[in-house]
């Protein structure tokens, strides 16, 4: 359908019943899909075939910095995504003009490494389609506008949700969709390990593809375990939430580099590659000569990953059955860990800068025992996760704001579906 045809269902209500599962306030839904229609006509002009797009970030549950070393993890999809207004072009051009950026242009018929796209949009959407091509599905043009409120940086994972977006795009247009989500989870991970230059895991894309709490075992990263649990965080009567303390992930990389490293130093001193399948009574009964090979922080790492492992399942265990007095103790456990263990808090590069140590001790002392806080995602900048007793979110709000400036506070809920794409009733 055209522009004009599509705007008109939009506000005809033929899409209330997605923006009610995918978002919850459909007014706002309305608008702002309206208002990236325009910016598509303003861009490209009026189209016939036009199709809307949507790809959640995601907030890690449980199992931090695990997923890199073939740990097992919860996360959820939220309601904070990317979406993307698209037409086919009949070129061999993909253009996405994605808002408050330039627009990105790729040749599709060099699918090529480009060392001068490190680190930049561009590379992901190269990188993804280099992916779908290398299985010998169809890859072809489109012409795009996309708009975010994956809050950037914060550890809501902005990058996995525009990979998974530019995934479900090529799957949805020239494929039919035939390409699973976990699958999708893969070739996003690719591009941004391979084309990008960030050696994550698949944590964030599993997430963001897959939709809903997902419970993800990565001991065979290629076949990875993958469960959903059903759960409404409703019922705990708490508010899961996120703080957006102003940090920035983009100048972090090596950072994030430094846990695998120092993770792999310690897995090779134990004879295995990744620290899963390491002897865990081999680690502590060899300390002294892992220290000697690998350093301090190396095994404090390791020693996070062991007992990160072991929460996951407690967590898992726990939502399954309803326990949230369980799950929000070992919630906190985990911040404790990532705190003193992985040490994912602050960088050491710039230690005068500690927005998170401090969002988590004004946190604390607020709640005195009460819900659960933990540092969220990646760490080092960005965001805590919160999950703060409705009576008591109103108050909370008002305090960390008072800190963190006016809409630091984000009020997430979890999604039931991941990568998708909106076709109206």
């Amino acid at each position: 359908m055209n522009t004009n045809e599509l705007k008109q269902n939009i506000q005809n209500g033929k899409f209330d019943k997605e923006f009610t599962m995918l978002y919850g306030d459909v007014e706002l839904a309305k608008e702002r899909y309206t208002d990236a229609i325009d910016e598509f006509v303003n861009l490209y002009g009026d189209m016939d075939d036009i199709r809307l797009f949507s790809a959640p970030g995601r907030t890690e549950i449980g199992g931090n910095h695990t997923d890199h070393q073939h740990g097992l993890v919860l996360a959820g999809s939220v309601n904070l995504d990317v979406i993307a207004i698209v037409s086919p072009n009949n070129e061999n051009i993909i253009r996405i003009k994605s808002k408050g950026y330039n627009m990105d242009e790729v040749d599709i018929t060099d699918l090529s490494k480009k060392e001068s796209e490190a680190g930049r949009a561009r590379s992901l959407i190269r990188g993804v389609v280099a992916a779908f091509k290398n299985a010998g599905y169809n890859v072809a043009g489109f012409n795009a506008y996309t708009t975010s409120n994956v809050l950037k940086g914060s550890g809501l994972s902005s990058s996995a949700a525009f990979e998974v977006l530019v995934s479900n795009i090529v799957n949805g247009l020239f494929n039919g969709h035939k390409v699973d989500a976990v699958t999708i989870a893969k070739y996003s991970q690719y591009a941004e390990r391979e084309y990008f230059g960030k050696p994550c895991g698949l944590l964030d894309q599993m997430a963001s593809s897959v939709g809903g709490f997902t419970y993800a075992d990565f001991n065979d990263p290629q076949n990875p375990i993958v469960e959903k649990i059903n759960l409404d965080l409703n019922t705990s009567n708490h508010t899961l939430c996120v703080v957006d303390t102003g940090g920035n992930h983009a100048n972090l990389t090596q950072d994030y580099a430094d846990i695998t490293l120092e993770c792999k130093a310690v897995s090779n001193a134990l004879g295995v590659d990744f620290l899963r399948d390491a002897n865990e009574d081999a680690f502590y009964n060899n300390y002294a000569e892992i220290r000697e090979k690998c350093g301090d922080r190396a095994m404090l790492r390791a020693m996070h990953f062991f007992a990160e492992n072991k929460r996951v399942l407690t967590q898992k265990s726990a939502l399954k059955r309803g326990d949230f007095n369980t799950f929000f103790v070992t919630v906190k456990r985990s911040g404790e860990s990532s705190y003193d263990l992985l040490q994912n808090v602050y960088s050491p590069s710039n230690p005068k800068e500690q927005a998170i140590s401090l969002a988590l001790a004004l946190t604390k002392q607020f709640l005195n025992g009460r819900g659960a806080y933990r540092v969220h995602g990646g760490g080092f900048a960005g965001t805590i996760q919160c999950y703060i007793p409705n009576r008591m979110y109103d108050a909370y709000k008002a305090m960390i704001e008072s800190v963190f400036g006016e809409g630091a506070c984000v009020k997430l809920f979890v999604r039931a579906v991941g990568g998708y794409e909106l076709v109206g009733e």
